[in-house]
């Protein structure tokens, strides 16, 4: 897991993370998003607010890791929800993660 973490920081070096609830829904709606990343410790109205809507407009959705790990991965304070721009991080993000991803959710 800690070699995704790495990718995150990665990919949000390169400017190919969103952050912020809002932004990431926003991210969704325009599919923009290519994968989004959620912390298996974001309250249960977020989780099924994000699984609802990435399921919607079929977005990948990955529930994994502690907002304080997403946080760190990307050198910000705590971080509940991150969604993946570009789609070469997120399938390289997906990799590293297991293959479940695709069709959803990984707790």
């Amino acid at each position: 897991m800690s070699k995704t973490l790495s990718y995150l920081g990665l990919a949000m070096r390169a400017g190919k993370i969103v952050t912020g609830d809002e932004a990431v829904l926003k991210a969704v709606r325009s599919s923009e998003a290519k994968l989004v990343v959620l912390a298996g410790d974001a309250s249960d109205n977020t989780q099924k607010k994000f699984r609802d809507k990435c399921g919607t407009y079929d977005i990948p959705l990955v529930i994994a890791f502690h907002r304080d790990e997403l946080g760190a991965s990307i050198g910000k304070d705590q971080r509940v929800v991150l969604a993946v721009t570009d789609k070469g991080f997120a399938e390289m993000i997906s990799r590293t993660l297991g293959d479940t991803v695709g069709g959803g959710v990984i707790d």
